[in-house]
């Protein structure tokens, strides 16, 4: 006697990055932030309130903010993108969106590649408000181009978009999320170079701050501080910043959860 057995299913071959999906996905991202007051403002404003206060800090040392002001030009919209990031994608999967998003003819890469794009215009924004802040009512002193700062300013809130992005998918909670901002985000801005140059660090820290993208952005930032033109090291540090983006976004795409269990 001859005996059937079950057929079984291939898995499915990963869906191919398709544009109007992905702009599909960044519409609709943006028009759920449409209604979020709180959360635009908390993107677009933030950085902006936090420069401010920085600045009427060293009211009575202008060198101070000088020398730092770039780097934290870089750094405050790296923060909030990846906070608010990681939570709105988190919520996404907790509420059963993404699990009924990816049912559709949407790829992980489609998710991924829309948030991105979509976070993406708010950190054009971001960075725009924030280095017009800083250069022209702050007196931020630049010898470099405002728009050399403006592209690093932007390539660090892109990377907060990915790292959030990325990190979202080991949280099960929004409480959880926000508690990797620790473990991600705090290592990264003590080994940047802020605090004190990255040299005069222990070897070994310094060793761990070589393979942190934070350290290139402030780097990229300090170099339109110092010199009029592009340097080779400018075009390094932004070049790392952007591709550590890349690799995070698609670290993103690959380890996409459908739900939280």
């Amino acid at each position: 006697m001859s005996t059937t057995h079950p057929a079984t299913s291939a898995p499915a071959a990963p869906r191919a990055l398709n544009l109007s999906r992905t702009t599909a996905t960044a519409a609709r991202v943006l028009r759920q932030l449409r209604h979020d007051p709180r959360t635009i403002a908390l993107m677009l404003l933030v950085p902006c309130l936090m420069l401010l206060l920085l600045r009427y800090v060293f009211d009575g040392s202008a060198r101070v903010f000088d020398n730092i002001g770039a780097s934290l030009l870089g750094i405050f919209p790296l923060i909030t993108m990846f906070l608010v990031t990681s939570i709105a994608t988190l919520r996404e999967r907790t509420s059963g969106t993404l699990e009924r998003l990816l049912a559709m003819p949407l790829g992980k890469g489609d998710l991924i590649a829309g948030y991105a794009l979509a976070f993406g215009t708010l950190a054009v924004i971001q960075s725009a408000l924030a280095t017009g802040l800083a250069l022209w009512f702050l007196g931020l002193d630049v010898i470099g181009s405002p728009w050399l700062l403006l592209l690093v300013a932007l390539l660090d809130a892109l990377l907060g978009t990915a790292l959030g992005l990325f990190v979202s998918a080991f949280a099960a909670s929004e409480f959880q999320a926000v508690q990797f901002m620790p473990a991600v985000i705090f290592p990264q801005l003590l080994l940047c170079g802020l605090f004190t140059p990255r040299e005069n660090m222990h070897p070994v820290l310094e060793t761990i701050s070589d393979a942190l993208p934070m350290s290139y952005a402030v780097d990229g930032m300090n170099e339109v501080m110092r010199h009029t033109d592009m340097t080779t090291a400018f075009v390094r540090d932004t070049a790392i910043v952007a591709g550590c983006a890349v690799l995070v976004l698609a670290l993103g795409a690959a380890t996409l959860k459908r739900r939280t269990v």
